[in-house]
């Protein structure tokens, strides 16, 4: 099957964007490379903090009194926004044109930013991230459609390698900045540190963007399938991430299930209906299309769960203060720094399966070779294992948003956008909750028998929750007034029992990894590709 039917009533050849000012051809507004990195700037801000917040989260725990569910709400309340609204910020900017989207975007994430930083409870930190993800999804999307309609198709997987590189690299650079941030100043700084950025993003924007519009972009909303999805998306991921709380088999976790389920089908016999549906399902049609959706969401598990213990094995297990826990993730940064864009230009050589295929088999060694840390690898092994994960990212980042977008018409670029967003959001939240939830269990079932194996004192009723929450973040619960000898066998309890859990959250990544392998051989290249550009010159 090729992905020549995809959408219905879609033009052959779909119309190019129609640029709404002056020619982008000449001077600064609307020029290629300068829309490039005025976007970069906005999106930065964005995949920033879906992980600079990971190296704060200690002394946010800390500093707030919040609990381990708490601390992973700062992350699954960003992830869910923004998967919940992703689709629908990418209609709008269909609909309004991406600039407006975008630069209201910018200016809401730089306010929320500043609101989480001038908070003084976790509640009101959870709050203000949730609306941090909200506008994220309007920028998001935006900034795809805006490369989608400012580059030629010959530049345009240049362009997106070099936009996957920001990404990556902000992705993965995250703990390294907020470590000096956190040791040097203080955690609310890994959030003001969005506002000069967001001013800058946004008086770039106002001066460089050029709003485009497809001669057929949506004029109408699709107000029942956006209140379907919105529910469906939002009863998922909350399912998911309250699964490990509520248990796996609990009434209110399948309640959710099943919400999502009668959600989800009720909005595909809609769009079936609908005149302008908010996402024609003849899209996944595709066969490429819908494999780089499904790309994204187990390269996002594997990615973004692993990555969220990962810090706190370096904290709390090796005793890395933050600046070092970011630094010891500087190979995994330069990897997609370094390979984003070389991607890019293989890609538009050899095409996407095989650079993607690739990379998924570097990630699953990766992920493989994780789980084979322990509580006294040295620094090079780590660097080895991180270096091969950002190898293997780097292509998967900027091949499947290629094969995504490309293999859409022009008029849903941005919902196009939307869609592979939300992929890599629901594969974060997922990630997070389903290997949260391995660790939980592995510390669960090891705890008790290791403390008895060590000699220790049982653990009363009271205590076993306690210490149970505290090991699955590798921090032993010992007290100021326990004896060294004592707290010694604790920590090493803690620590062994963590590792154990890390290690199978790091094998179960691996294995989804490896099953990426295998989808992304269903993957090409766009053949709407050729849309892009609008007649623009470089």
């Amino acid at each position: 099957m090729t992905s020549q039917t995809t959408v219905d009533k879609a033009p052959s050849s779909p119309e190019p964007a129609e640029p709404l000012g002056p020619s982008p051809s000449k001077g600064r507004r609307g020029h290629p490379w300068l829309t490039l990195f005025s976007v970069a700037i906005g999106v930065m801000m964005v995949a920033l903090d879906g992980t600079i917040v990971a190296i704060a989260n200690p002394a946010i725990k800390t500093d707030l009194g919040a609990s381990f569910a708490d601390v992973q709400w700062i992350t699954n309340g960003y992830f869910l926004a923004l998967a919940v609204a992703l689709i629908t910020a990418g209609k709008l900017g269909d609909r309004f044109g991406h600039r407006q989207t975008f630069l209201i975007g910018v200016a809401g994430f730089a306010l929320a930013s500043g609101a989480i930083g001038l908070s003084h409870s976790i509640s009101l930190v959870i709050t203000f991230r949730v609306l941090q993800g909200l506008f994220g999804a309007l920028l998001m999307p935006a900034a795809l459609g805006l490369l989608r309609a400012t580059f030629p198709a010959e530049k345009l997987n240049m362009a997106i390698g070099i936009w996957g590189m920001v990404i990556g690299a902000s992705t993965a650079g995250g703990p390294i900045l907020g470590g000096v941030l956190v040791e040097h100043v203080n955690w609310q700084s890994v959030f003001f540190i969005n506002v000069p950025v967001g001013i800058i993003a946004l008086v770039l924007g106002t001066l460089i963007l050029l709003d485009h519009r497809a001669r057929n972009a949506p004029r109408s909303f699709d107000v029942l399938g956006i209140l379907l999805l919105s529910v469906a998306m939002f009863a998922l991921v909350w399912a998911i991430i309250k699964a490990p709380e509520w248990g796996w088999g609990a009434g209110m976790t399948w309640i959710f299930i099943v919400v999502a389920v009668v959600c989800f089908g009720g909005f595909a016999y809609w769009e079936t209906k609908v005149r302008e549906p908010l996402v024609p399902l003849a899209l996944f049609r595709s066969v490429p299309l819908s494999a780089g959706v499904v790309l994204m969401v187990l390269m996002a598990i594997a990615f973004l769960g692993g990555l969220f213990f990962v810090t706190f094995y370096l904290q709390n297990v090796h005793g890395m203060g933050p600046i070092d826990a970011g630094l010891h993730l500087l190979p995994l940064t330069g990897m997609m720094i370094v390979g984003s864009p070389l991607a890019g230009i293989v890609i538009t050589k050899v095409g996407p399966r095989i650079p993607l295929a690739g990379g998924m088999v570097f990630t699953a060694a990766a992920m493989f070779g994780m789980s084979t840390l322990e509580t006294d690898t040295s620094s090079l092994t780590m660097s080895v294992w991180f270096a091969m994960l950002g190898f293997g990212l780097a292509p998967v980042m900027v091949g499947a948003t290629e094969v995504i977008v490309g293999n859409a018409p022009m008029e849903l670029s941005g919902v196009a956008g939307g869609i592979q967003q939300s992929a890599m959001q629901i594969g974060g939240s997922l990630g997070t909750a389903v290997l949260g939830a391995v660790m939980a269990s592995k510390v669960s079932s090891d705890l008790p028998g290791n403390w008895t194996a060590a000699g220790l004192p049982p653990l009363t009723a009271a205590q076993v929750g306690p210490a149970t929450e505290a090991v699955q973040v590798g921090a032993p619960p010992v007290t100021p007034d326990m004896p060294p000898a004592v707290a010694q066998q604790i920590t090493t309890v803690a620590h062994d029992t963590f590792m154990s859990g890390m290690s199978l959250a790091s094998l179960v990544a691996a294995g989804v990894a490896a099953v990426a392998v295998l989808v992304a051989l269903l993957t090409k290249r766009g053949d709407n590709a050729d849309a892009a550009g609008g007649g623009v010159h470089i």
